[in-house]
């Protein structure tokens, strides 16, 4: 096992890693719109936030050796279903390849974010 660590991502805000590489696959830990230069959530659009989640799992998938493209499954967590939509416009940019993937409604997120999302893709 392997941890996976990056400034180019928010640093973990509790007893966790970024990720994980395990048999050449990497796990990334839920990634919240939190801006790693400043440690600043990007506005209060739901765009703005899928973006930046986006931009870190993306980070941590680059410092494990791995891309958007060789994720095999992502687990999508939102603050607001009624948020789907743009989410959905967001985030499709990004992970192209359409990886399986689940997507929830959850009552309340770390920092009262809009979004997380965390993935797991091949090395």
């Amino acid at each position: 096992m392997q941890v996976i660590s990056t400034e180019k991502a928010p640093a973990a805000i509790g007893p966790y890693s970024q990720g994980y590489i395990v048999n050449g696959i990497i796990y990334t830990s839920g990634q919240i719109p939190v801006d790693p230069a400043t440690g600043d959530v990007p506005g209060d659009c739901i765009k703005c936030q899928a973006e930046q989640s986006c931009k870190n799992v993306g980070a941590i998938l680059e410092a494990a050796g791995s891309s958007f493209d060789k994720v095999i499954k992502t687990t999508c967590f939102l603050a607001d279903m009624g948020d789907f939509a743009a989410f959905n416009e967001v985030y499709a940019q990004y992970f192209t390849g359409k990886p399986a993937r689940s997507c929830v409604a959850v009552k309340t997120l770390p920092k009262n974010v809009l979004c997380e999302i965390e993935a797991i893709a091949e090395i």
